[in-house]
């Protein structure tokens, strides 16, 4: 990777960008300061004509968010055949709606938070839908990240506003059962849990505010839970990232609940690499500083959709000696 040109991609047009800023900057000093040749590409509606110009040989993708999380950049670098950093264009879709990944969860039985889902096209009666589903409830947006436009409700009026406050993010909403318990997020780069952190926010829920704004909350490192128990919480963690088909870094966020279950909630596909965010720390705690994180992800990266170059190239050759023989046999005409 030494001889490559790197291009670290941030900012974009998500709600979570001015993060992403912040996550490509760390990750620009710390691959600059390890000696490789790194340059800042700052996304925007007109990133395939910068990516042309730019003349790079990978992507180190530090977006966050909508357009950059969710299959959108993925496909457009395997149009313009750039290897890039994390999951491939369907397991970065799947995990980014959180209703698909829900569905994958069941599917693989992983306990996952009861739900239902609202669509605003479809919105007519708040009360009816929610019918005796119960409260405490968090509302999320389907397919946004960072915790934009999460609320917690705890009755029916709460609920109404939690919705509208979601609608203005995206037109499908997950209603979940909130779960009692300790949030934990697992670590896992290249296909190997790291470890978890245990976050004690202040706030009622990890929310924005808490992830991002210091004093907002307490983190345990590791998590406060016994041995059986952790290895519990890095398998299930594992299987979630496998079951989604994700690659290179990710954070599986779940729930410990008081009565002892595990909860997947979500899996992250490009987890946040600011000084404040989780996936580093669990890393350090493993032995892994950050710029050696950087470069571990940097060498997954990859082309998703086909063989690989060398072994299109290898093909290649096999069918033109194949063409070669054919033509000997037949001879001119």
């Amino acid at each position: 990777m030494l001889m490559k040109k790197i291009g670290i991609l941030m900012g974009g047009l998500s709600a979570e960008r001015e993060v992403s800023l912040q996550s490509g900057e760390h990750v620009y000093a710390a691959l600059s300061a390890r000696g490789h040749s790194v340059t800042r590409i700052f996304v925007d509606r007109d990133i395939d004509l910068v990516l042309r110009q730019s003349s790079v040989d990978v992507i180190f993708n530090a977006l966050h968010g909508r357009y950059g999380e969710d299959g959108c950049i993925q496909g457009l670098l395997e149009l313009m055949g750039i290897p890039y950093t994390g999951s491939s264009v369907l397991a970065s879709s799947l995990a980014m709606h959180k209703i698909k990944a829900k569905e994958i969860f069941r599917l693989h039985n992983l306990p996952t938070p009861p739900y239902y889902v609202l669509q605003r096209e479809r919105y007519v009666s708040l009360e009816e839908v929610h019918g005796a589903f119960g409260f405490p409830v968090i509302v999320k947006p389907a397919s946004e990240g960072s915790s934009v436009g999460v609320s917690l409700a705890e009755d029916l009026d709460s609920l109404e506003e939690a919705c509208k406050s979601a609608f203005r993010f995206d037109d499908v909403l997950l209603v979940e059962r909130y779960i009692k318990g300790r949030e934990v997020h697992v670590g896992i780069v290249g296909d190997r849990a790291l470890g978890a952190i245990e976050v004690e926010s202040h706030n009622r829920i990890f929310d924005y505010q808490a992830k991002y704004v210091p004093g907002h909350a307490t983190f345990h490192l590791p998590a406060r839970l016994s041995p059986e128990r952790t290895r519990g919480i890095l398998t299930q963690a594992h299987r979630a990232h496998q079951a989604l088909g994700c690659s290179g870094a990710t954070r599986v966020n779940m729930i410990v609940s008081d009565l002892g279950n595990e909860y997947i909630l979500e899996v992250n596909t490009l987890p946040g690499l600011t000084p404040q965010s989780l996936l580093p720390r669990i890393a350090d705690h493993a032995g892994v500083s950050f710029p050696i994180l950087c470069e571990t992800i940097l060498e997954d990266a990859r082309l998703h959709t086909g063989p690989q170059l060398g072994e299109r190239r290898i093909r290649q050759n096999l069918f033109d000696g194949a063409e070669r023989r054919a033509a000997s046999a037949v001879g001119p005409h």
